[in-house]
């Protein structure tokens, strides 16, 4: 089976937040279905039908929404009220609006786990269940992994030094801030291109050692430049987030009694394996998958197992 076949939205609109921005949402599945609250990885990246394959439409009511800056949200690119904070705000905010008291999963891979996390820290009388994979925690050594000469370059040189040889030598000394400064260039030329060379290096890496990477992504600019602008933004500026912060054992505490399931791909080389299992030895109660995929949630086997996931959690009631 490729997935759960959904009919199209039956609710989509736009949802103020703060002074700035407006969040567009969809709703898909059953109108009074158990409540699941996805969230896109990036940041930078944006929903489509095509993220609700995973939930039964029999069951569940699938809420998807663009976070700040992306896709449908307006306005795009914007990065002013744009931070982790305002973000998990967000998701309270959403919660409201659709009236869920509790929302029985909240699902994200990526920058979306992350998300998942916080938000289960800061509101766990609101989350029933998490389902996150590809688990990304925003630490110092998973961000030196990413981009360090002793991370994962090492396995890419190629792809390393085209990524650096796209800025000017002087650049190449502070890449991450050099791409940010160009990727906020008037100039959509510019812009377009710092995305594309930015977004190549993600791309180059994030596919398993039998799947082959799709670089047709970078000829969307809807895709690339939101991305690649919003990435690096929240990349350059840490997140926002205490080194360490989601793994503090304080933090940790707070969702102990939140069941769970954590898929992560033997093969992820953009969020290393080890996050999810320091992860899952910290919270013994949640559930561990490896796969033998990479990060990307397209393989085969990642959307089976999250579909099998999914229709275990199915059969729970979280509503107390």
């Amino acid at each position: 089976m490729s997935g759960y076949e959904h009919s199209d939205s039956f609710d989509k609109g736009v949802v103020p937040v703060g002074s700035i921005h407006q969040l567009y949402y969809e709703q898909y599945g059953k109108r009074d279905g158990k409540p699941v609250l996805y969230l896109h990885g990036g940041p930078g990246g944006h929903i489509s039908k095509a993220n609700t394959v995973y939930f039964n439409p029999e069951i569940y009511r699938v809420v998807l929404f663009d976070q700040r800056g992306t896709g449908r949200s307006k306005p795009l690119l914007e990065l002013r009220e744009n931070d982790t904070s305002h973000l998990l705000a967000d998701l309270e905010t959403l919660r409201a609006h659709f009236k869920i008291p509790k929302w029985h999963m909240v699902f994200g891979g990526s920058w979306g786990s992350t998300l998942a996390l916080l938000y289960a820290q800061a509101y766990p009388h609101a989350v029933g269940s998490l389902v996150i994979f590809g688990v990304f925690t925003a630490t110092k050594l998973e961000l030196d992994w990413f981009r360090d000469p002793l991370g994962v370059n090492n396995l890419f040189p190629e792809a390393q030094d085209e990524f650096l040889e796209f800025l000017s030598e002087e650049e190449r000394d502070h890449p991450n801030a050099s791409y940010y400064k160009r990727l906020q260039s008037n100039d959509p030329k510019i812009r377009l291109e710092a995305a594309r060379a930015w977004n190549r290096w993600d791309l180059s890496i994030g596919w398993g050692p039998m799947e082959t990477p799709d670089f047709q992504m970078l000829d969307d600019e809807a895709w690339s430049v939101p991305h690649a602008l919003l990435e690096a933004h929240y990349m350059v500026n840490d997140f926002w987030l205490d080194d360490g912060q989601i793994l503090k054992s304080e933090n940790l505490a707070k969702i102990r009694d939140i069941p769970g399931t954590i898929l992560h791909g033997r093969h992820d080389m953009v969020c290393p394996p080890k996050t999810a299992w320091r992860l899952q030895r910290e919270l013994p109660h949640l559930q561990l998958i490896w796969l033998s995929s990479g990060h990307m949630p397209f393989a085969s086997e990642t959307r089976q197992q999250l579909m099998q996931v999914c229709d275990q959690y199915a059969d729970q009631d979280y509503s107390a």
